[in-house]
């Protein structure tokens, strides 16, 4: 039988877990399933703003403090103004929002107390006590007495439940085909936020339809925005906007097919694709790829920086990497770009406090990898992965690593027209396999600056149309990347040609093996 989140937290209860923590923001859904579970046991509840309140309707019943609140809680009898709100054995203690209070070292000192209690005494138990809250904080001290309970997001079939009573309370028809379309789009949102983007959609035009996709895309932008944790990214590359790796393009051509169809590929038994990492060197398309995957799968695209969840305090960077993966889950089906994965992972294993962090953090983002069931399409995009260790590259990880090198002559060949053609500057008298020839060694960001400069230079002196020659006295004014980072570009490669990582690039047949 599936286990639901009801019976989980009973199942706590039931087990004399003194302390649960549930972190959440929507307060009527947890008091819902805490009356639910409490079984008739008295519920109290402290408020910070109004002190002690009755739990059913939120009256205030009696102000104090939280320390005044939690001495009455292991009190032995009722007193004075306390009296309508004895906590007497058997009661369930709901505490909201008070995490900013749970480094005072008194509040800790009370709730161990209530705790210990609660465990030495499981007849006339005190509690448990439910600390109800948007943040998390755990104290040392209380670390062996709380139990973290997560409310889980509702799955698709409580998602469609939720539309089809929307629709229903509003009296519309929507077909089954878009409720089933926008069910995969609200995918990690609870229901109290699915139920206000449906108002404001259906208060916008009077009914409910599959166009409605792109505001609960705007609206998953808000939590991305508040949260500080990832950043959308707005772009216009294409696929077309590649030159060569056309072994890639073709993978995710394929890939596409599945997230442009994601609910007939779902239904029809299809694994949604885990995600990609492109290795190779700097300046060869591995930004651009992550850009033109969004594009392609007709997706947001949300940037992970490892860098911003690192915290000061102890197990805040651990919560923020929780928070942050979490969060992308929420605003699914989406590309999750992590630009530069070796940094953010440099020092694996290594000694020191920062170390530690980077190692949990790792462990924790290896974890999430390889037991997400959400349509997150991860691009990993990395220079030199020798430091890496082996378990990030294995098969389950990723679906597949694509190595990406220095561009041969076809894709040199391609990558100067989409430049020249993006800028207006293509013309027929412009001998592009000598230009070919003279970047030997050069990847698509040297070729790109070439084009530029030299349409800057033209501008300047005046001339509309750009010559062979042009370009070519820039080409040797230009240091290619084969040149400035030969030894790193080395070490790329050796690292790669001891991995079965598969090449981006066909083979140029214009090009001879040495």
């Amino acid at each position: 039988m599936k286990q639901t989140p009801e019976n989980l937290l009973a199942s706590y209860v039931d087990a004399l877990r003194p302390i649960i923590y549930i972190n959440h923001f929507d307060f009527e859904a947890v008091d819902d399933m805490i009356e639910k579970i409490s079984d008739g046991a008295r519920i109290v509840e402290f408020n910070n703003a109004l002190g002690c309140i009755n739990f059913k309707n939120k009256s205030p019943m009696s102000e104090c403090t939280l320390i005044e609140f939690l001495k009455h809680c292991i009190e032995d009898d009722a007193r004075a103004d306390f009296i309508d709100s004895a906590v007497k054995p058997n009661t369930f203690i709901v505490l909201k929002d008070v995490h900013d209070s749970l480094n005072d070292k008194q509040v800790i000192a009370l709730l161990r107390r209530i705790a210990e209690f609660s465990i030495n005494n499981p007849v006339f138990r005190t509690g448990p006590v439910f600390i109800v809250a948007s943040k998390t904080v755990i104290p040392v001290e209380l670390e062996n007495y709380i139990t973290i309970f997560d409310i889980p997001l509702p799955g698709n079939e409580e998602v469609v439940e939720a539309i089809y009573k929307f629709i229903e309370d509003v009296n519309i028809s929507v077909s089954d085909e878009v409720i089933d379309d926008l069910a995969l789009s609200f995918k990690g949102l609870n229901k109290f936020q699915i139920r206000q983007i449906l108002t404001l959609a259906y208060q916008d035009g009077g009914y409910i339809d599959a166009g409605d996709k792109q505001l609960i895309l705007q609206e998953k932008e808000q939590f991305i925005k508040k949260s500080g944790m990832l950043e959308i990214v707005n772009f216009k590359e294409t696929i077309q906007d590649i030159g060569g790796l056309e072994t890639l393009k073709e993978w995710l051509d394929k890939k596409a097919k599945i997230f442009q169809n994601l609910d007939k590929a779902i239904k029809f038994g299809v694994d949604i694709p885990k995600g990609i990492m492109i290795v190779g060197m700097p300046g060869c398309g591995k930004s651009l790829t992550a850009k033109a995957t969004a594009d392609l799968f007709q997706l947001p695209l949300v940037r992970l920086d490892i860098g911003r969840l690192l915290g000061k305090y102890v197990g805040e960077s651990e919560e923020n990497m929780r928070k942050a993966l979490k969060l992308s889950e929420a605003i699914s089906p989406c590309v999750l770009w992590i630009d530069e994965i070796e940094k953010a992972f440099a020092g694996i294993g290594g000694a020191g406090g920062g170390n530690d962090v980077t190692t949990r953090l790792f462990g924790q983002f290896l974890t999430w990898m390889q037991e997400k069931e959400s349509t997150v399409f991860i691009v990993a995009t990395a220079n030199d992965i020798s430091n890496l260790p082996g378990e990030f590259l294995r098969k389950g990880r990723f679906d597949e690593l694509f190595f990406v090198d220095l561009p041969n002559r076809e894709e040199r060949r391609k990558i100067f027209e989409i430049h020249l053609k993006k800028r207006r500057k293509w013309n027929k008298d412009l001998d592009i396999f000598s230009l070919v020839e003279k970047t030997q060694g050069y990847n698509g960001a040297d070729i790109e600056a070439v084009i530029k400069e030299t349409i800057e230079l033209a501008f300047i002196e005046e001339r509309n149309i750009l010559t062979t020659d042009d370009i070519k006295a820039v080409i040797e004014d230009t240091k290619s990347i084969s040149e400035t980072l030969k030894t790193k570009i080395q070490k790329i490669r050796d690292t790669v040609a001891n991995m079965d990582i598969k090449t981006a690039s066909k083979p140029d047949p214009t090009e001879t093996k040495k």
